[in-house]
């Protein structure tokens, strides 16, 4: 129904356009009123501006907007329009000053291809439209390169749409805007486009952003979070959920399509420009039954792909290998016409599929054609349970599949580092496999993942590892960022759950790719030295056999100011932040007050370590702050324990907090400490709130480690009585009591 509206609101401009040219009485021949851009192509949104041009027919020379005739028919044209409240874009120019423009901004040029006579001279349309349409194509070779510069620059600032937490419809990769380009590709004669494909997308995202102008009751192409709802009842969707899933599934067809285009042009400018070796495709063959044309795999003439099974994956791991087009219709055909692959899969499968999953970079555009062509069904039916599901976390830039595909790529480059580069590459594939369900996804993904590495033909061993990594995949960054790694106890607990060095060296690997496909932020020099240095400590414990012992805490000079009474406060840069060290005499209190220094200046803490030597009390904090100023923490220390400043009333917590926090005692986590972990809103002032809290009941924070998971911050306290040990079950729910009750307020 929305291109019947966008026909009729193109309609119904052009008749006000017209009404206002024949008021005017502007003479037949040498001006002419035009539509370019989206008005230019008739596709009106509820709130889209009407973008005309006043073209003269007048010679170069003398500006045209300074011939009285021409300024007063504009005049005449532009009031009425504006009266009648429709938004105007306007201008005056020449057929001359028409190609200079396009010319010296390629936006322009793109726009003027969608040129529509509206009113006066339509000889003079018909000259302009076939003007700029011979122009683009005769510099079409010249002009390419910079308009792709634009368009990656466009991408890299706007998202993609299919990935977006509040995606741009029209500017984002994947939306109208590409659509768009890729149509001014077309129309150089150098590549084509699946004509039919790209307009069903393209119209069904026009049909999109008309409901998002209705809901919004504006001109928008942002899709803001609470409006997926409603959107989909106007879509007739079930849900927001499905709306989501519609839109973004447009914009990854329209990214595919525009990925594939811009590959074949570049292969076009790579080429000479010569019709006669243009109409000579050479065949180049490079497997069995596969072969290179043009920067294309294709089907070599003698393929059979109804006695070969494993020709479409061999056709996908030279593709990726290669990092060049595997063409659609060769892949849509292999997926036709390629029998199933037999359970338990051939060892040839099985080879070719690690090969494309450890391509590197090659693999994202191999991938996004299998899985638009429906390829990737025939051999992974499962990917269905991921394909455009939205992470819950706001740490993931990408959809969860997308996200899979980039921990693969990751994986790739790291695969020299582990003894099994096949089970990585697979467990790469599957670690969010159980996404989308109700139960914990590492827990749902592990039975799943040893159905799918069975069914590959895995050895029985492999397969067991693949669970494991699967159902584990998070183990080490979560113990890493949230336990005391010096406590024997967190070692223990990751090497008895892992059972094998070769494990624990899959796992690390894993970790790393999972977390730099995720986010720059969730493999920061900090959180990778937690994570590598827990790896190591739990390798040495799994290779020798022997339980860590816990280390003794580092003996300090005590500065002269401390000894006085005084404190003491050191920064140290470190990578990604800083590192504090703070001295002073011990008392019950002292970590609360420094946390309170840290707080009130919004200094970010990352964890934290105290320890006693005789009778001082020394901590070590790594901060994220790399600026972080001594003079002004000790300032803010001296304000709080002089009383002059109230950290109680500056930090509480905010009223009316959406979610209660949690405070859970994990007795199991240490045998020399109780484990006190909170989850609750991300903001400066938790750490000190807990300290303060345990501080009035006489307990001793022995460190802290603190990981910020999107908005939520994840801390655990490591605590013993002043008089040094564990808390009893009365004494541990009292802490966590307390804890909770000061994080509510």
């Amino acid at each position: 129904m929305t291109s019947q509206e966008r026909a009729q609101r193109t309609a119904d401009a052009d008749a006000l356009c017209v009404k206002a040219w024949a008021d005017v009485g502007a003479p037949e021949v040498g001006l002419a009123l035009v539509a370019v851009g989206g008005y230019g192509r008739g596709e009106l949104a509820p709130h889209s501006d009407l973008d005309l041009v006043l073209v003269s027919d007048a010679p170069p020379g003398e500006p045209v907007a300074e011939d009285p005739l021409v300024r007063d028919v504009a005049e005449r044209v532009w009031y009425p329009l504006w009266d009648s409240g429709a938004n105007v874009d306007h201008s005056v120019r020449t057929l001359p000053e028409m190609l200079t423009a396009a010319d010296g901004d390629l936006r322009v040029a793109s726009g003027l291809l969608d040129v529509r006579h509206v009113a006066g001279d339509p000889n003079l349309t018909l000259r302009l439209r076939t003007t700029m349409l011979a122009h683009w194509r005769r510099h079409a070779r010249e002009r390419l390169p910079a308009l792709q510069k634009l368009v990656r620059q466009r991408h890299s600032l706007m998202g993609e749409l299919a990935h977006e937490s509040v995606p741009d419809l029209k500017e984002a990769e994947g939306g109208i805007r590409d659509a768009t380009v890729l149509k001014g590709l077309v129309a150089t004669w150098l590549v084509d486009v699946p004509h039919v494909e790209l307009e069903r997308s393209r119209i069904a995202l026009l049909d999109v952003r008309d409901h998002l102008h209705a809901v919004a009751g504006r001109a928008t192409d942002r899709v803001a979070p609470e409006t997926w709802g409603e959107l989909g009842v106007r879509l007739g969707l079930e849900d927001a959920r499905a709306a989501q899933v519609h839109v973004r599934e447009l914009g990854r067809r329209i990214t595919h399509l525009s990925r594939l285009t811009w590959r074949r042009v570049d292969d076009v400018l790579d080429r000479p420009a010569s019709p006669a070796r243009a109409r000579r495709p050479q065949l180049l063959p490079v497997a069995e039954g596969v072969a290179l044309a043009g920067g294309e795999i294709v089907l070599q003439r003698t393929a059979r792909p109804a006695q070969d099974p494993v020709l479409l994956l061999r056709a996908a791991a030279e593709a990726a290998e290669r990092d060049v087009v595997l063409a659609p219709p060769t892949a849509a055909r292999l997926a036709r016409e390629c029998p199933p692959l037999p359970d338990p899969w051939p060892a040839e499968a099985r080879r070719l599929l690690v090969r494309l999953l450890a391509s590197g970079p090659g693999l994202l555009g191999t991938w996004e054609t299998l899985e638009e062509t429906g390829a990737l069904a025939g051999f992974l039916p499962e990917w269905e349970r991921i394909r455009l599901l939205p992470h819950a976390s706001a740490i993931h830039r990408f959809t969860v599949d997308r996200h899979v595909v980039e921990t693969c790529m990751e994986a790739a480059a790291l695969i020299r580092r582990v003894a099994r580069p096949d089970v990585l590459m697979v467990a790469a594939l599957l670690h969010d496999i159980g996404k989308g369900g109700l139960t914990e996804h590492s827990v749902a993904g592990e039975p799943i993942a040893r159905r799918i590495a069975a069914r590959m033909g895995f050895e029985p061993a492999a397969v067991d590892l693949v669970a494991l990594l699967v159902r584990w995949h998070l183990l080490l960054a979560e113990t890493a960022t949230t336990r005391d790694p010096d406590d024997p106890a967190t070692v223990e607990a990751l090497a008895s759950r892992l059972g094998s060095a070769e494990a624990l060296e899959l796992l690390t690997v894993l970790t790393e790719a999972d977390a730099r496909a995720a986010s720059p932020k969730a493999w920061s020099s900090w959180r990778s030295g937690l994570i590598l240095g827990l790896a190591r400590r739990a390798n040495a414990a799994l290779t020798s056999g022997d339980a860590p012992s816990l280390p003794t805490d580092e003996s300090v000079v005590v500065p002269a100011e401390v000894v006085r009474g005084g404190v003491s406060i050191t920064v140290d840069p470190v990578d990604d932040g800083a590192r504090v060290t703070a001295i002073a005499p011990d008392r019950v209190g002292l970590l609360a007050d420094l946390a309170a220094a840290f707080g009130l200046q919004r200094v970010g803490i990352r964890a934290a370590r105290v320890w006693s030597q005789e009778q001082y009390g020394i901590s070590v904090w790594e901060v994220a702050d790399e600026h972080v100023d001594a003079t002004i923490l000790r300032q803010r220390y001296d304000a709080v324990v002089e009383g002059r400043l109230d950290p109680a009333g500056r930090l509480a917590p905010p009223a009316g907090q959406s979610l209660d926090p949690t405070v859970v005692v994990r007795h199991e986590a240490s045998a020399q400490s109780t484990v006190i972990e909170v989850r609750t809103t991300d903001r400066p002032g938790v750490v000190y709130l807990v300290c303060a809290a345990l501080a009035r009941l006489d307990i001793a924070v022995r460190s802290a480690h603190l990981d910020t998971l999107g908005p939520q911050a994840v801390d655990v306290f490591y605590v013993q009585e002043a008089a040094a040990g564990v808390l009893s079950d009365t004494r541990s729910a009292q802490a966590a009591h307390a804890v909770r009750e000061a994080l509510t307020g």
